[in-house]
């Protein structure tokens, strides 16, 4: 998108609304189910709990606070440090820290919900698809990279790779390529699979890490790549806006990318012939291929046709489970990968969960410099609620915010459900020292391409959606609710 259409385009986007009743009523009966469970635990807990009806709207932060600083910012700097520091422990800090924000809220500062249990029980509703999401999709992604390991695929590529550090490069490439159209977990974890058969099980940390940066970079200028991509396409950014990212992480691949093969050919170069003996199971490719299709179909088809119900139900995770269900009978999964991928994604779910219950309710003026500090936050904090922060302000360029919380989670393992998934095939990896002294390419990558993005594109604000600040100071009216995103 040039400069000048992007000044000259500044409007009101209809927020993507409710397809129409015919094409709608697959999907609305399945929603139907989930919304009435959902109403019936409501009503229960309103029975015993009187407050939760004044709980069901959101309530202004009015909790203890140390200076200007939430105590709950406190607690969860210390969970984050616990982590950095003791990387042995990670799950166990991880649980323990969302186990202690919850009930420190509980006793003494309210939810976005409202207060006591009435504002947990709520908060839990708002964000029991998005959990329930990571956890189907990080175990079944893990199964996916087994059978796709499984399938020996991986040992025929040294055949096509060049034999020097430059196929390091070309893998790291064909992740950016894949992510663009395919959850940039599954992205990682095929990439995982397919360096440890390369590299002979002997992948360097700094390479992992460029696994990750790859994973994210791809689905950076794609609405169909990273779940905050997807996000702005449902609140009503055009998928053209959010493509202009695609020139900062195509030259932040080249800034890490590069390095980080130096890295691995270093350490262990890639095999140079394919194993002689290898002999590429059908079925196992096969099959995944076909949970791939249905986890790119669900995505698009939930998110264009029915965009109004991709926050009721978590439809991408279901729709991996089912695929993987189907096929079992072809060729089983190995479910012994599931225990150690189940430990991953309880820490992964309990940063979230922990970051979900922040007092956060604004974000500084939209700003390239607002936008260039969201990289760096996003490597620590969720930035799914991030995301929804900067679309319910407005003002913002969408190709830089798209690049910035899409890229930035990758500079620490932790700061990504890619880096956490990865962590479960290379347990090295859960260093934070270790990720960002040899991953150090992947911050000045993000640098970099933030940098170039600016000098080329220039900061403009895009769609201005309705219901946003930006929309109310346009127009002069009260600011509406934001519309509830897919997470």
């Amino acid at each position: 998108m040039t400069p000048t259409r992007k000044a000259q385009t500044t409007r009101t986007v209809q927020m993507s609304g409710t397809a129409d009743t015919a094409r709608a009523a697959p999907a609305a009966r399945v929603v139907r189910l989930a919304h009435a469970a959902k109403a019936a635990l409501a009503s229960l807990a309103t029975a015993l709990l009187p407050g939760l009806a004044q709980a069901a709207t959101v309530v202004p932060f009015a909790g203890p606070s140390v200076g200007p600083v939430a105590v709950e910012f406190i607690l969860f700097a210390c969970v984050l440090a616990g982590v950095a520091l003791f990387h042995q422990h990670t799950l166990r800090i991880a649980v323990a820290g969302v186990l202690v924000i919850a009930l420190y809220k509980l006793l003494f500062s309210p939810f976005k919900s409202g207060a006591g249990l009435a504002g947990l029980l709520g908060h839990l509703g708002h964000e029991w698809v998005v959990l329930a999401n990571l956890l189907l999709l990080l175990l079944g992604f893990a199964l996916l990279a087994d059978l796709f390991e499984k399938s020996e695929v991986p040992a025929l590529l040294p055949r096509y790779l060049p034999d020097d550090w430059k196929g390091g490069f070309v893998l790291l490439a064909l992740i950016f390529v894949i992510s663009s159209f395919l959850d940039n977990i599954a992205a990682a974890m095929i990439g995982g699979a397919v360096a440890h058969t390369v590299f002979k099980g002997r992948v360097h940390i700094g390479y992992l890490a460029g696994i990750v940066a790859a994973a994210y970079a791809g689905g950076a200028g794609s609405v169909v790549g990273d779940t905050t991509t997807t996000m702005m396409w449902i609140a009503g950014v055009h998928p053209l806006e959010v493509l202009e990212a695609f020139i900062a992480s195509g030259v932040a691949l080249l800034v890490f990318g590069i390095p980080a093969s130096l890295q691995q050919h270093k350490f262990q170069p890639i095999q140079k012939d394919a194993d002689a003996r290898a002999h590429v199971d059908g079925v196992r490719v096969a099959t995944v291929v076909f949970i791939l299709v249905a986890a790119i179909a669900v995505n698009i088809g939930i998110n264009t046709r029915f965009a109004t119900y991709a926050d009721a139900f978590p439809f991408l995770g279901a729709a991996v489970w089912a695929a993987i269900l189907l096929s079992a009978a072809l060729r089983a999964p190995t479910w012994s990968v599931l225990p150690a991928a189940l430990k991953g994604s309880i820490f992964l779910l309990s940063l979230v969960l922990s970051a979900s219950m922040m007092p956060v309710e604004q974000l500084p003026a939209a700003s390239w410099q607002t936008a260039f500090a969201l990289g760096f936050t996003s490597a620590v904090f969720d930035n799914i609620p991030l995301t929804a922060l900067a679309l319910k302000q407005g003002g913002y360029d969408w190709g830089f915010v798209a690049y910035a919380v899409g890229f930035g989670g990758s500079m620490i393992w932790f700061g990504s459900s890619a880096g956490v998934a990865l962590s479960t095939m290379y347990p090295q990896a859960r260093s934070v020292g270790l990720w960002l002294r040899h991953g150090w390419h992947v911050a000045v990558a993000y640098v970099v391409g933030f940098a170039v993005l600016l000098a080329v594109i220039g900061f403009q604000p895009g769609s201005v959606l309705n219901g946003t600040a930006a929309a109310s100071a346009a127009t002069g009216t009260a600011t509406g609710p934001v519309v509830q995103p897919s997470k």
